[in-house]
């Protein structure tokens, strides 16, 4: 198991030791998924906090009229979970499905309860983690709310470098709250003034 990229990850956050990492390394798992299968499907219980090695997921829920909502992707060196069914073992508002093929390890409920009182340094890196993931969900709500769907476009291309030419265009245009036609529109009006 390469763990380089999950140990780089909360090396930037917390300080451990040789010990805490090998301990910490022994409670993940490694899982695959191939583009389209789930992590997480709706009304599930997440059994599992996530960290993303190398692929893309996505975050979603389906609303009253039957439409994906994407609330997030989730690309290598980023954390997924369903936090609200995770720590309070409540069935999942979201489903989390691979956009591209993934690879993700995963730290179970238990393994992350025993690593918190094991090591207590972690407490440090969960807060510091749900902090940053309750200001990012700010932001968006904000952005969402107060941006036009220009601008929002625009925020997508900092938070996610690349990621565009990497997954198809209805998955942006949904997780941007627009039509993937008015997202064509963008992208050449973008483009023209590149150039």
């Amino acid at each position: 198991m390469n763990a380089d990229l999950i140990i780089s990850n909360i090396l930037n956050k917390i300080k451990l030791d040789n010990f805490e990492i090998d301990l910490f390394i022994s409670l993940l798992d490694s899982v695959s998924v191939s583009k389209k299968e789930y992590l997480l499907r709706q009304g599930d219980i997440c059994s599992y906090d996530y960290f993303i090695n190398s692929g893309c997921v996505k975050v979603c829920y389906i609303d009253e009229r039957g439409l994906e909502n994407i609330v997030k992707f989730a690309i290598e060196d980023w954390w997924v979970v369903d936090l609200d069914s995770f720590l309070n073992r409540t069935p999942s508002f979201y489903y989390i499905q691979a956009v591209e093929n993934t690879v993700a390890y995963r730290l179970s409920k238990s393994n992350y309860d025993l690593i918190h009182q094991r090591i207590p340094a972690f407490e440090k890196f969960s807060k510091t983690r749900w902090q940053h993931s309750f200001i990012a969900i700010q932001q968006r709500v904000g952005q969402n709310l107060s941006l036009t769907a220009e601008e929002r476009y625009q925020q997508f291309k900092v938070k996610y470098p690349n990621l565009e030419l990497r997954i198809p265009q209805k998955l942006i245009a949904s997780y941007l709250g627009i039509t993937p036609e008015f997202l064509s529109v963008l992208r050449r009006r973008n483009s023209l003034s590149i150039s």
